[in-house]
């Protein structure tokens, strides 16, 4: 995160602590984005499933117009519609598969000692979208496993604010969280010229929305 070295330096924050707060955003930032190499791969396997279904539904469309249709040609044109339903009921299988592993991993990213090993525990079969592109469910679940196997799960330092904390220097108060003393008033602003740059990021959670829906 060179970016985030060099805007930290132009703010004049120190370099003994800039090495720190790149750490704690470097933890923060997953639990927010997905990655873009996981956002372009998802994003052309949803192009390619749709140039797909569109090139079956023009060969069904030009071989209806075909006068005189033979037995033959009308169990062609049959076929091209069973593969084009098949093909389509896969690619929006392989959409909700998707939306489900993105929200547990979302869920448990710097929460637990191993996500595979608590995604093998979850019961998918359990796991609803709503109409609204929520999870049902999936909170239910890891409630019950906070519950049965707490080991699972990392501890979590609730002093303050009362949310996930890492030890070292916050981005978000301009505190010592180690220390409980108010930190460079620097680092502070920092936090806040952060959360503006964030804003720019607003057009991909759309199109990640609308490609999840």
């Amino acid at each position: 995160m060179d970016w985030l070295k060099e805007l930290l330096k132009k703010l004049g924050v120190e370099d003994s602590k800039i090495d720190g707060a790149i750490a704690d955003a470097g933890k923060e930032i997953p639990k927010h984005f997905v990655p873009k190499s996981q956002y372009n791969e998802v994003s052309t396997a949803k192009q390619q499933a749709e140039k797909d279904v569109a090139d079956r539904d023009k060969q069904i469309e030009d071989l209806s117009k075909t006068a005189g249709l033979s037995d033959d040609l009308k169990k062609q044109i049959d076929q091209l519609k069973t593969d084009n339903k098949t093909a389509k009921d896969k690619y929006d299988a392989d959409l909700q598969q998707i939306k489900l592993d993105n929200a547990i991993t979302a869920a448990l990213t710097g929460k637990v000692h191993n996500e595979k090993h608590v995604t093998g525990l979850i019961d998918k079969e359990k796991l609803v979208i709503g109409d609204d592109g929520k999870v049902v469910g999936l909170e239910e679940q890891l409630k019950g496993l906070q519950t049965s196997d707490a080991y699972l799960f990392k501890t979590e330092d609730k002093g303050g604010g009362g949310g996930f904390k890492f030890k070292g220097t916050s981005l978000l108060d301009g505190k010592d969280q180690s220390k409980g003393e108010q930190g460079d008033e620097k680092v502070g602003s920092f936090g806040k010229q952060l959360a503006e740059s964030t804003k720019g990021n607003e057009g991909l959670d759309t199109a990640r929305e609308s490609y999840f829906k």
